[in-house]
């Protein structure tokens, strides 16, 4: 359904998926399960954290954060996909897909500050060991989580404010799974480039450059520590503390340079690509962090252990009541 010269639109219709039945049943079931993986692997990153005194250091409050950042990324892209897989309604209205474009640029941009945070908290671990309890004390921690979610609200309100008065449109189809800044720009048949010359400078430099070069100039100074260790032992401990992060890193700016630097065949392969890539991303990134790190491990092991104990205690009491 194509509308020329629109003034107004009320709603949008999403055919990112729909159009392709003979993939319904299996992206509908490996997006439900990647969902429901990210669901409960963030969600005991954020109860090991909060239970287990051992893990209230700088690097789990960030981390924390980032779980808390996934859940709500996953939560506001596919929440919608799982409607259209169940009942078949791919409309979204005009005031709930600016509400998720609103939200999926904020958590986007706060992802990459978030990271960047994780990074400086790493190259002082590592570089300023003997200063580390001073330069990240709980305020100074608790400053930076709260400048990466205001800085990355505030990236997003100019282009936010812009994208709102947009009031032509020349289809309101969006040929994707959700509701995305630039799938809008292209569909508008006002005059964009305010809004694509903000992006460039928002959404490339200050929201991926940016944060891109200061983690590129943490671990420079990371790596150079780590090699001036004689001991291979103590190279491998000083690695150790940092290579979850990395591989986090990592994975995020090659799922980013894949998505938007690699040229597809096909358009359908770069929406099925940007599915996955939003639903994978957040999944993997408590297993990095739980299968790469003793700390995690061993909380795991306290808090089953306890677990166990206490259920014995009860079994016991219970049949001694009973007795």
């Amino acid at each position: 359904m194509t509308m020329a010269n629109i003034t107004m639109v009320t709603y949008f219709i999403l055919k990112g998926i729909l159009d392709i039945p003979e993939l319904q049943v299996l992206f509908f079931l490996l997006v439900l399960l990647t969902y429901l993986i990210t669901l409960g692997g963030n969600t005991t990153i954020l109860l090991l954290v909060w239970l287990d005194s051992h893990l209230h250091t700088p690097m789990y409050f960030f981390l924390c954060n980032l779980s808390v950042l996934n859940l709500c990324s996953t939560t506001v892209t596919l929440h919608k996909v799982f409607v259209m897989f169940v009942t078949g309604d791919n409309v979204v209205y005009y005031t709930d897909c600016m509400a998720q474009v609103f939200l999926f640029s904020w958590f986007s941009s706060n992802e990459f500050l978030l990271l960047t945070a994780m990074s400086y908290d790493r190259y002082v671990a590592i570089c300023r060991s003997l200063h580390y309890s001073n330069l990240m004390k709980s305020r100074v921690c608790a400053a930076l989580a709260i400048f990466c979610w205001s800085f990355g609200l505030l990236q997003t309100l100019p282009v936010m404010a812009i994208l709102w008065q947009v009031s032509c449109y020349t289809s309101n189809i969006i040929k994707h799974v959700f509701c995305d800044t630039v799938l809008l720009m292209n569909l508008s048949c006002s005059d964009t480039s305010t809004l694509e010359l903000l992006i460039l400078i928002e959404g490339a430099l200050l929201s991926t450059f940016t944060p891109f070069l200061l983690t590129f100039i943490s671990y420079y100074f990371i790596i150079t520590t780590i090699m001036r260790i004689k001991s291979s032992t103590g190279r491998s401990k000083a690695f150790y503390t940092c290579s979850s992060h990395l591989a986090v890193v990592t994975l995020l700016y090659a799922s980013i340079v894949c998505q938007y630097l690699i040229p597809s065949n096909t358009f359908k392969s770069k929406k099925l690509f940007s599915l996955l890539n939003t639903a994978l991303v957040p999944m993997l990134n408590p297993f990095i962090y739980s299968l790469k790190n003793k700390d995690v491990k061993s909380a795991v092991q306290r808090k089953l252990k306890s677990f166990t104990i206490i259920i014995g205690r009860e079994v016991i009491f219970g049949v001694v009541g009973r007795t």
